[in-house]
């Protein structure tokens, strides 16, 4: 009876001991999915970088730890930030209420439209239920955009999902997919700003409903590391304040 008690009452301080650890650490592993330019991509050097990736360094450096990146494809980023596989996802998450449910949020640090984008010599001039009946859409598995098409669309037309914009770029330079449903800054950096040149934007900009489009990109943590996400969000108000923010959001979007 007293090993036991003895084993249990080590195995509570350790268990505490492992809680407190959370509230204090001195190296942060950062989940991302990679590519999704400008927010997280490699260079040709394969360095990896992006607005996500620049902001969250400079994050680690105004909270004096160090940062690690672990690539992570994006269906499978929430589980393995539960199961412990990094600390953080910092992968232009949009906030939302099904996502709460599951992760603790910091402060937003970016809010951004989604867009449709097809060829430049598509009749389509709006995306509706009225004039895609057939129409293959292209989006990214387990992503906000593959919501929103799904439960709009999926009835009526084609939803293709894919595991990254880069094999759903490639179907769409293949004829495979019609258009593509992503983010804003990812399809004018990967379309309309590179030698894929011959694509646009397809309607209005794209940010509501709120069940879909939420409260903007944040870091998500587990639920219990409340102490984390304070030291983040102190932290995103000081790069915000001191002008880091402004250039980094500058290097990737311009002054726009």
């Amino acid at each position: 009876m007293k090993s036991f008690i003895l084993i249990s009452i080590t195995a509570a301080s350790l268990a505490i001991g492992h809680a407190q650890a959370r509230d204090s650490y001195d190296h942060i592993r950062f989940g991302v999915d990679v590519p999704y330019e400008p927010m997280e991509y490699r260079t040709p050097e394969g360095e990896l970088t992006g607005f996500d990736i620049d902001l969250g360094n400079a994050l680690c450096e105004q909270m004096e730890v160090t940062c690690e990146w672990v690539e992570q494809q994006w269906d499978g980023i929430i589980p393995g930030l539960l199961a412990r596989n990094y600390d953080a996802i910092m992968s232009s998450m949009t906030i939302n209420e099904e996502r709460r449910a599951q992760v603790l949020f910091t402060d937003s640090y970016l809010t951004v439209p989604s867009a449709w984008f097809g060829p430049v010599d598509m009749a389509l001039e709006d995306v509706n239920e009225a004039n895609i009946d057939g129409l293959i859409l292209g989006v990214q598995r387990g992503t906000l955009q593959d919501n929103y098409a799904t439960d709009l669309y999926g009835d009526i037309a084609i939803i293709r999902r894919y595991a990254s914009v880069d094999d759903m770029l490639l179907d769409m330079e293949a004829e495979r997919v019609d258009i593509v449903f992503v983010n804003y800054p990812v399809g004018k950096t990967t379309l309309l700003d590179s030698e894929r040149s011959e694509y646009r934007v397809i309607g209005d900009m794209i940010n509501e409903p709120y069940k879909y489009f939420g409260d903007g990109l944040a870091i998500a943590l587990r639920p219990r590391d409340e102490a984390l996400a304070e030291r983040f969000n102190k932290a995103i108000a000081a790069v915000k304040e001191d002008g880091t923010y402004d250039r980094i959001h500058e290097r990737y979007f311009g002054e726009d």
